[in-house]
C-alpha cells in the first residue's frame, strides 16, 4: 500500500484489453489429475473473466494445502507488445505480503528470548527519532499498525532535526504503516546481527525450500522478473483502459515490501502458513515457530477496516473470516505489481495470485474463489459459483448523481444515468464515468483527467440523502436545489499553497493542492485540517497519522511541501 492509495486516488492506468488475455494450462503433467482437478476449469474461466474486466496483462497463481503445492498456473502476457507469455519461473514482486516475513522472523527471535514484544522499541533502537507525548511505542504496536506514527516517510528523515510525530497514543487505532515495517526490518537486523537477505534465507527461505525467491529487489533480478507495467501518465487518477507503459527497474530493500518470488515458492509459503508454522520438506516436519508465537501472529489484535468490514490485523497479516472459516490474508501493491495471499487455517488450503501491473486494485477475488473451490472439493460438495466481477463503470446508485450542476462563474456540468451507468455530457460527447467508490468518479477524457469528480450529499452521514454538489479540483458545481452557503472564509495565506508538487521517486510522485469551498484538499479529495503549529493533518479517517506543511514562499507561492517529512517541490505545470 503506497502514498497514492492513502490519498484516496490511484495514479495508474491500464492497457487496452480487447485481445490481451491468453491462458496456459496448469503446469502439471497431462497424466497428473491433481487433487483439485475439478476446480481447475471453473477457476480458469473466472480468471479469464476477471482479467478481461479488470484489464490485467498477465497473472501467476498457485494453489497449495497442508500436503504441498497442488497447482501452478500462469495466464496472459509478460510482454503485451510481443505477446510473450508469463513464465512460471519469472519473479513477481509480492509487495506488502513481505510484511508477514519480517513478522515471522521477529517472532522467532521472541521464541529465542531475544525480543520482548512489549518493550519500548527505542530500548532496542536508541537512534530512532520520535516526538511523542504518549506512552512508549513497542514492537507489538509496530507489528499491528497501531503506533500512531506516520506511515509514508522513510525511517531516516533528510532533515537532521526532524522527528517522526505520533498523532495519538499507541495501541488505540489502526492506520496502515509502511514506515513501521521498514523500522521493524532495522530491528530484525540489529537483533539478529545480519543483513536482511541473509536473515530471510536462514530463517524462512532455506527451511521452506524457497530457492528461487529473492529477499530484496535489485537490478540484478530484472532479467528474471516478469515484464511489468504502470501508468503512462502517473500523476492522475487511473482509467482502467487507459495507456500503460513498461515500469522502470527499482531497488527496494525495505522490509515493508522487498521480496520477489515465483508461484512455486509462494506455494511453499502458503503450505507453511496452512500448517500453522510447521515446515514440511521431504516428509520431515519441523516447527519454524512455536505454537504460541504462531497464535500471536494469527490473532486478531485490532480491527482493520482498511482490509474490509470484517477484517482485523495480526502481526504482519490480516485476520478475517470467510464462510465461517478463519482466514489469513494480505495484499501487495508495488509500483507495477498487485498481489493477494489467502490461507484458510481451518481447512488448510490457500492461494497466492499476482498481476504484473498496478491498476489500483488487488486480485483478492481470484484468491478467495480459489480457496472456496478447494474447500468444496475437499468436502465433496457442489462447486460454488464464481463471484461477480463489476465493470469499471458499474454504479449501483447512478441515478442519485444525475442532473445539472452549475458553478458560481456560470460553468455547467451535466451528468446522466442509464441503468447502473453514469455519463458526463460534455461538448456533444457522452463520456462513461468509472466508479472510484465513495461517490467519486473517473472521467476518461483529457479535459477531466487530473482529478476525480467528487460528489457531495445534502447530509454527508446519510448515504440516501440527495446528491447536490460535485467538485473537480478547485471547481465546485451545485444543483439548483442546493440551499447551503456559497461563499466561504479561509486564511488568505492558503492561496499561496495551491499548486502542483512533485518528487520523482515513483513511490511519491505528484500531489495537487486545491482550494474548494474554503477547504484545502490534496488531489481534490483528501481534506487538510489546520493544526496549531502551522501544519495540516490529512483526514482520510479518524485514525489518519499523516501530516503536511508548506515552505519557502516565493513570489506568492510555496515552493516546497513536506508530506510526513518527505519533500515534494512545486512544478510549474497544471
Amino acid at each position: 500500500m503506497h502514498r497514492r492509495e492513502f490519498l484516496g486516488t490511484s495514479a495508474t492506468a491500464a492497457v487496452s484489453s480487447s485481445k490481451t488475455f491468453y491462458s496456459l494450462d496448469a503446469l502439471t503433467r497431462a497424466d497428473e489429475p491433481g487433487v483439485y482437478k475439478s476446480a481447475h476449469k471453473p477457476l480458469d474461466r473466472f480468471v479469464e473473466q476477471y482479467m478481461r474486466v479488470m484489464n490485467a496483462p498477465g497473472m501467476t497463481l498457485v494453489l497449495a494445502d497442508r500436503e504441498g503445492i497442488q497447482r501452478v498456473a500462469t495466464y496472459g502476457f509478460s510482454d503485451v507488445e510481443t505477446k510473450s507469455l508469463i513464465n512460471p519461473d519469472q519473479l513477481f514482486q509480492i509487495g506488502s505480503i513481505s510484511k508477514s516475513f519480517v513478522a515471522l522472523c521477529l517472532l522467532q527471535l521472541h521464541d529465542e528470548g531475544k525480543l520482548d514484544l512489549e518493550k519500548p522499541v527505542r530500548d532496542y533502537l536508541s537512534w530512532l527519532r520520535i516526538e511523542s507525548p504518549y506512552e512508549p511505542i513497542t514492537t507489538h504496536h509496530l507489528l499491528t499498525h497501531t503506533s500512531g506514527l506516520p506511515g509514508t516517510p522513510p525511517v531516516f528523515l533528510s532533515d537532521p532535526a526532524g522527528k517522526h510525530r505520533a498523532a495519538y497514543a499507541p495501541g488505540k487505532q489502526f492506520h496502515y504503516n509502511n514506515m513501521a515495517f521498514t523500522l521493524l526490518g532495522h530491528l530484525l537486523m540489529s537483533l539478529d546481527a545480519g543483513a536482511l537477505p541473509e536473515i530471510y534465507r536462514k530463517r524462512i527461505f532455506d527451511p521452506l525450500g524457497m530457492t528461487a525467491t529473492e529477499p530484496v529487489i535489485t537490478f540484478d533480478q530484472r532479467d528474471r522478473t516478469a515484464k511489468n507495467y504502470f501508468a503512462f501518465q502517473s500523476d492522475r487518477p487511473f482509467a482502467r483502459f487507459a495507456k500503460l507503459s513498461e515500469a522502470p527497474a527499482i531497488v527496494i530493500t525495505s522490509a515493508a515490501g522487498c521480496i520477489a518470488s515465483t508461484p512455486h515458492d509462494m506455494g511453499l509459503y502458503v503450505q507453511f502458513l496452512a500448517r500453522c508454522g510447521e515446515a514440511s520438506r521431504v516428509g520431515a516436519a519441523k516447527r519454524l515457530l512455536s505454537e504460541e508465537s504462531f497464535a500471536l501472529f494469527s490473532r486478531a489484535h485490532i480491527k482493520a477496516e482498511e482490509f474490509g468490514p470484517t477484517a482485523s490485523y495480526g502481526y504482519g497479516i490480516a485476520v478475517d473470516t470467510l464462510d465461517g472459516h478463519s482466514i489469513l490474508r494480505h495484499t501487495g501493491g508495488m509500483i507495477s505489481f498487485a498481489s493477494a495471499l489467502h490461507v484458510d487455517l481451518d481447512e488448510g488450503v490457500g492461494a497466492f495470485v499476482s498481476i504484473n501491473a498496478m491498476q489500483g486494485y488487488r486480485p483478492n477475488p481470484v484468491a478467495q474463489y480459489a480457496i472456496q473451490l478447494m474447500r468444496a472439493q475437499r468436502a465433496r460438495k457442489p462447486l460454488p459459483a464464481p463471484p461477480a466481477v463489476k465493470s469499471a463503470t458499474d454504479a449501483e446508485n447512478a441515478a442519485d448523481y444525475a442532473g445539472t450542476y452549475q458553478s458560481s462563474d456560470g460553468k455547467t456540468l451535466v451528468l446522466a444515468a442509464e441503468g447502473r451507468q453514469l455519463f458526463l455530457l460534455h461538448q456533444q460527447q457522452r463520456i462513461p464515468l468509472e466508479n472510484a467508490e465513495d461517490g467519486n468518479f473517473v472521467a476518461p477524457h483529457p479535459g477531466f483527467s487530473r482529478f476525480v469528480l467528487a460528489s457531495g450529499r445534502s447530509d454527508a452521514k446519510n448515504p440516501k440523502s440527495p446528491v447536490l454538489e460535485v467538485g473537480w479540483g478547485s471547481d465546485w458545481y451545485v444543483k439548483s436545489s442546493y440551499s447551503g452557503p456559497k461563499t466561504f472564509d479561509y486564511p488568505k495565506e492558503w492561496d499561496t499553497f495551491v499548486g502542483h508538487y512533485r518528487n520523482e521517486n515513483n513511490w511519491i510522485g505528484s500531489i495537487r493542492i486545491v482550494l474548494r469551498k474554503g477547504q484545502l484538499l490534496i488531489d481534490g479529495v483528501t481534506a487538510l485540517a489546520a493544526q496549531s503549529d502551522g501544519t495540516f493533518r490529512t483526514q482520510t479517517d479518524e485514525a489518519d497519522t499523516e501530516w503536511i506543511s508548506f515552505h519557502d514562499v516565493v513570489d506568492g507561492s510555496a515552493q516546497r511541501v513536506k508530506f510526513s517529512g518527505e519533500d515534494l517541490w512545486r512544478v510549474f505545470a497544471p
